[in-house]
């Protein structure tokens, strides 16, 4: 970690001792009152959540050991799932109460600094950005849409690889497994065009949209492939709309290849990323944690 200059102006806050790294949850200009920050339990091994002044912006911070949450350290343990799972809730309880008052701009998950100095220069640095952001932020929620291959659509294509088994000889028995073969890529290809569409429909209706890669059968539980895996920001005003075609969408099943499954508002992690990294973080990516991870 390299300790950048002080800066001219040295904002409210303290620096970090060598113990303990400052854990930054998420940026906003709405700082919530300090009984929120006090009710409210982030990691178990750091300090009650406070507030790091940087100008006319405010970071949620903690103060969480650097023994347990140095590079390292930090990146061992998220390397395994029931602790990756840990650090998600907890950053997502600290943004969850930053953003009680007003937008907040999430930071990634393992953002941390050497102190709030650090923390402070690191916000005031990127100020004007930082308040385009909240402004495009302010009264607009995110939904989570996902898509699946139907489950009925994966028994017809285990039923085929059954009667493909069964005995046959030659050249039609051949001439079968081609016809099962291309009916399943048609089948595949349709529901693929199924979601691309829903997709479609969906950001009529959105300011913005964003598409996540799809998740791992192994992750979603399911037997099916997921097709689509995004996220629409939505303005309040417009939030029954949107439920509106979503609704449409999915009890109307005017795409029967695919089953849609929706979730929100959520905050909007999808859409509150700047173009770099900040501070020193064990999440490289920048990618916001799966909402279906989120309380």
């Amino acid at each position: 970690m390299n300790r950048p200059p002080a800066p001219a102006a040295v904002p409210a806050g303290r620096q970090s001792t060598r113990d303990t790294l400052t854990w930054a949850f998420a940026v906003t200009r709405t700082p919530p009152p300090s009984d929120v920050l006090t009710a409210t339990r982030g990691h178990d091994e750091g300090g009650p959540l406070r507030l790091v002044a940087a100008g006319p912006l405010w970071l949620v911070a903690q103060d969480v050991p650097a023994a347990s949450f140095d590079a390292s350290s930090l990146g061992e343990r998220l390397n395994r799932p029931e602790e990756l799972e840990r650090c998600a809730r907890a950053h997502h309880r600290g943004v969850a109460a930053a953003a009680r008052p007003g937008p907040v701009v999430p930071l990634p998950m393992a953002t941390l600094y050497l102190g709030d100095l650090n923390a402070a220069r690191a916000v005031s640095d990127r100020e004007a950005e930082l308040c385009v952001l909240l402004d495009r932020l302010r009264g607009r929620t995110e939904w989570a849409v996902k898509a699946h291959a139907a489950e009925a659509s994966a028994s017809c294509a285990a039923d085929s690889v059954a009667a493909d088994e069964a005995p046959a000889g030659g050249r039609a028995y051949l001439s079968r497994v081609s016809a099962r073969q291309h009916t399943r890529s048609e089948a595949q290809e349709r529901a693929l065009a199924a979601a691309h569409e829903v997709d479609r429909e969906l950001r009529r209706y959105a300011v913005a949209a964003t598409r996540h890669r799809p998740q791992s059968e192994q992750l979603t539980g399911r037997n099916t492939p997921q097709l689509l895996n995004a996220a629409y920001l939505v303005d309040d005003a417009g939030r029954a709309r949107f439920a509106g075609a979503l609704a449409r969408l999915t009890a109307d099943r005017a795409h029967p290849g695919i089953e849609i499954t929706a979730s929100g508002p959520w905050i909007p992690y999808s859409f509150a990323r700047l173009d770099q990294e900040w501070g020193v973080t064990a999440d490289p990516d920048g990618a916001a944690p799966d909402h279906e991870s989120r309380p």
